[in-house]
């Protein structure tokens, strides 16, 4: 016992042993838009050097493509690296300088993962949580931040860049020639094998989570936005999908013969180890027509993009994402982590054997004559403890040796108006109290008035359950079978469920039981939160709709918020001044102040006095808020136009109290 103490120990001090002053972070440079900084600094978040760099390089099982592809992979109009760091700025991703625990300088939330003896390159938390502002020369790194980056181009970039490097001879062969010098291939073939094969999967990746709708515009992402749940249940149905639902499905699309054709081909496949990205295996036999049709079949459209949450005080929360759809109770963490990395390139190696194990048991599988297998590289450990130690984070507080000095006369009246006009969804809370719990306050879509694509996809979206058909899933009001088509919610809650309790396999038999159950007791016994019941005013789930709560937005304590912009779930208003004006509608005289109807996002340059970022002048994404998706009406109780929820209607702020309130919101 003293041997594995010590092991455990020495194990930890290696990992925090990249404690780098700076972090990492390039200290000083122009960004993408040529706003200049000259030094970044870190605000008290309650982490040392140590945490933040653990942080941003903590493995999790996410395995986008061969790590040497991506350190040698050049961009597709020029012999630069695709990971240059100019590039990586340019999708928003934040540069680091190498150090310790990131020798190659990957930018903040990419790293070397390693799945069953091969490197990759994937993600961690801190990609999507990780931001940094910028005001007069200083860059402000913020942890646990929303990501101002643009993953969706990033993703379609790096298909391009891939497949420009298979047609173009000269790239193709420096491309073969530097992968080589990393030692992870022994010869040309393996490596112009994998480019072709990494190359149409990233590329079915984007054509797959495409918005795609020819009635309407299409909601394009920009910076600062992912539809992740959407992604999330579309990687559940690519890996859930049973040969004979493939067959019935493709039945639509094909003649007999060419059915016939296809299908000897494919079903070897999914009865074997190789299961994984079954429909990128057989995009060789089928026409472009006939994948777009077999894609809309099964795939939902990922168009319902939302702001990236913030991450300080998420293991005090009951309820945790923006509707509220996970209980962070008990295990929750576990299987919530689990799922975030399914969207992040988790290699999904499921696949159906013979009779029953303990895991397929415990996974709520049953005592059948055949199983699921659920192996996957996520890393269960890595994110219990990732969970684990965003419970020291806390929240930034204004810096005022950096941004203007708080106005503490106008902040005093503005906590009156916050008492009045917030405090009845938004409770305060001490930022550093060890003892916080964190109640969500749900209100109804309805009620709040804000964009409701986000909220009706989550419940509304149903998917083919292949591989999980006739599964129970148990939900508040009882249990769900897993008919032909099921709610993609309840899709991902069983897939999530069985990984969790599939321990790793390419570990001794009596150490991978005895690691995943201690990970099992640790998140249940250590999490201080139990379950209860949701608080607010929305439509409780019921037997008749059993995910009606998810019509619901949070409403979550405001500390920090300034450090958040854009503003609302879907990041349609772009500073807390413009989040107190209203939305303008016919009939409003035209000289009022209202919720621009179109911005610029991108830019890291921030406005102290509206709180957010600077939102014109730099080619940025435009923003446009008439498409669904996009509306920024809704959540205009300081316009006197949202009924508070008890029924209540406040007037209409003016400009001065609008400034009142938002300099106690930068106290928080």
């Amino acid at each position: 016992m003293i041997t594995w103490l010590v092991i455990g120990i020495s194990w930890r001090l290696y990992e925090l042993r990249d404690s780098d002053t700076e972090r990492g972070a390039i200290t000083n440079g122009t960004d993408k838009f040529g706003n200049h900084f000259s030094r970044t600094v870190y605000l008290d978040q309650g982490w040392s050097a140590a945490d933040s760099l653990w942080f941003y390089t903590v493995t999790q099982g996410s395995n986008l493509l061969p790590y040497s592809f991506f350190l040698v992979l050049e961009q597709p109009g020029s012999s630069e690296l695709f990971r240059d760091d100019s590039s990586m700025d340019r999708y928003g991703y934040l540069p680091q300088r190498p150090t310790a625990s990131n020798p190659d300088g990957l930018p903040a939330g990419m790293v070397r993962d390693e799945y069953q003896g091969k490197a990759y390159m994937g993600f961690t938390c801190a990609a999507c949580h990780t931001t940094q502002i910028n005001y007069q020369g200083t860059g402000i790194r913020i942890d646990g931040g929303p990501a101002n980056s643009d993953m969706e181009t990033f993703m379609v970039d790096l298909a391009t860049a891939m497949q420009v490097t298979l047609e173009n001879p000269e790239k193709r062969d420096r491309f073969v020639a530097n992968v080589l010098k990393h030692g992870h291939y022994n010869n040309a073939n393996d490596i112009l094998a994998d480019l072709t094969k990494y190359a149409q999967r990233i590329k079915t990746y984007t054509i797959v989570n495409s918005p795609r709708d020819s009635k309407r515009p299409l909601t394009r992402y920009g910076y600062a936005r992912l539809d992740a749940f959407g992604r999330i249940y579309n990687r559940v149905l690519e890996h859930i999908m049973s040969a004979q639902q493939l067959r019935e499905l493709l039945a639509d699309i094909l003649s007999e013969d060419e059915l016939t054709t296809v299908m000897s081909n494919v079903e070897p496949v999914l009865s074997s180890h190789d299961r994984d990205h079954i429909i990128e295996k057989i995009q060789d036999y089928l026409t472009s027509k006939q994948l777009i049709r077999l894609r809309n079949k099964i795939y939902n459209p990922a168009d319902a993009p939302v702001s990236y949450p913030f991450l300080w005080d998420i293991p005090q929360h009951d309820y945790i994402q923006w509707n509220g759809r996970v209980d962070n109770s008990g295990l929750g963490p576990m299987a919530r982590n689990a799922g975030q990395v399914i969207g992040v390139f988790a290699t999904l190696d499921w696949q159906e054997k013979d009779g029953f194990t303990l895991s397929s048991v415990l996974g709520g599988q049953g005592f059948g004559s055949k199983h699921i297998d659920f192996q996957s590289s996520i890393d269960i450990r890595n994110l219990r403890r990732v969970e684990n130690h965003l419970r020291k984070l806390t929240s930034p507080s204004w810096p005022e040796h950096i941004l203007p000095a708080i106005d503490k006369v106008r902040m005093a009246r503005g906590a009156e108006i916050y008492s009045e006009y917030c405090a009845a969804c938004h409770s305060l809370i001490k930022r550093n109290d060890p003892e916080r719990r964190i109640v969500a306050r749900m209100i109804s879509v309805h009620s709040v008035g804000t964009d409701s694509k986000m909220a009706t996809n989550a419940i509304g979206f149903v998917g083919y359950s292949g591989i999980l058909r006739n599964q129970y899933v148990g939900v508040s009001t009882g249990n769900i079978l897993l008919q032909q088509q099921a709610p993609a919610v309840a899709l991902l809650t069983a897939a999530t469920r069985n990984v969790v309790t599939t321990p790793d396999s390419d570990k001794w038999i009596i150490r991978r039981w005895l690691e995943r159950s201690f990970d099992f007791a640790y998140t249940f016994f250590d999490n201080e939160v139990q379950s209860s019941l949701k608080n607010g005013y929305y439509t409780p789930d019921s037997t008749v709709s059993p995910f009606a709560s998810a019509m619901a937005y949070k409403a979550r304590p405001l500390n920090g918020i300034w450090a958040t912009a854009p503003y609302l779930h879907n990041g349609s208003i772009p500073t807390l001044y413009d989040l107190l004006l209203p939305k303008r509608r016919p009939g409003d005289p035209a000289d009022g102040e209202y919720r621009p109807d179109e911005f610029t996002v991108g830019s890291r340059e921030f406005d102290p006095e509206k709180v957010g970022f600077k939102t014109s002048g730099y080619p940025g994404f435009l923003f446009r808020t008439h498409i669904w998706g996009n509306y920024n009406e809704g959540h205009e109780y300081a316009s006197g136009r949202t009924p508070l929820p008890d029924g209540s209607m406040l007037p209409a702020l003016n400009k001065e109290q609008r400034l009142d309130l938002i300099e106690f919101l930068k106290s928080l």
